[in-house]
């Protein structure tokens, strides 16, 4: 059974900083790309980042500069280093697995992120 276990949220500061953790199981994590996604109240959940099995990354603009995406294959952890944060990062954000050619077929529970201006 896959399972996905964010970690790390909370309520910071603008400006501050936040480092989310997902450890992953179940799952042959090393040949997966992970992603992470937030979903704001009253809005729709969005994309933020993802990391390639290969290492590659990819950010949306709004947090580009700001956010770091790295992974652990020896833990089975991803990690989100937010950095720099802004009222408008306020979100519940998710971790999801994506296998090549299936989607984003794996998410987590979630965790809160609050920033008070």
């Amino acid at each position: 059974q896959v399972q996905l276990v964010e970690s790390g949220g909370g309520l910071v500061q603008t400006g501050g900083s936040l480092r989310l953790s997902c450890a992953a199981s179940g799952l042959t994590f090393s040949s997966y790309t992970m992603g992470w996604f937030r979903q704001a109240p009253g809005k729709e959940r969005e994309f933020v980042t993802r990391i390639w099995s290969s290492g590659i990354t990819y950010y949306v603009d709004s947090v580009k500069g700001r956010f770091t995406i790295s992974r652990d294959n020896a833990k089975n952890t991803v990690y989100l280093q937010m950095n720099s944060l802004k009222p408008e990062d306020t979100a519940v954000y998710y971790c999801a697995g994506n296998s090549a050619g299936e989607g984003w077929n794996y998410w987590g529970q979630g965790t809160q992120v609050t920033v008070s201006s």
